[in-house]
């Protein structure tokens, strides 16, 4: 698959097999989203790999209690990527975008459905969420960005919607 197709192809995965990531893919999608551009190449963000069944199941409570709901925000998906950036950095929301669409794009083209799921930013407000960056030895000031979850797709793969008319505008 080309990078052109791999990019026109992805969609939001929204129903996962509950199988395992086998390591040398995620490590493969995890080193694309460490290559995304960042402004003046600060490399602000960090990843946090979460393959624990018991540390996700957590992180699934605490977002569906910040949506206001039960249901699990991570669609079933046995991996989360987190990714922060240090809050010093004023460009770290795009920078950390950035590191999103380049794993979401790495993980489609390794035959991995994923989804960017939102409230990150809050879990790391909060005392759970500092917990786990001081458990794993993380200093400095960071702001949740995003959660890519990962794994096989369940079911059929969505269909592209069509494009929307005046996408773009040209001035020649």
């Amino acid at each position: 698959m080309d990078i052109l197709q791999t990019i026109q192809t992805r969609r939001s995965i929204r129903r996962f097999k509950s199988d395992m990531i086998p390591k040398e893919i995620l490590d493969k999608i995890i080193t694309a989203g460490t290559y995304a551009p960042t402004a003046r190449n600060t490399q602000s963000p960090i990843i946090i790999a979460v393959t624990n069944k018991g540390l996700r199941d957590k992180l699934s409570k605490i977002n569906a209690e910040i949506m206001g709901t039960e249901d699990d925000p991570f669609y079933g998906a046995p991996v989360v990527l987190i990714v922060l950036a240090d809050k010093t950095c004023r460009n770290r929301v795009y920078d950390g975008s950035l590191v999103m669409g380049n794993l979401m794009l790495a993980a489609h083209h390794l035959g991995i459905g994923s989804c960017w799921v939102h409230r990150a930013k809050e879990e790391f407000e909060r005392k759970e969420g500092l917990d786990i960056l001081k458990s794993l030895g993380i200093d400095g000031d960071y702001e949740g960005i995003g959660h890519c979850v990962l794994g096989y797709v369940d079911g059929d793969y969505p269909e592209m919607p069509e494009r929307k008319e005046n996408w773009v505008y040209h001035i020649d």
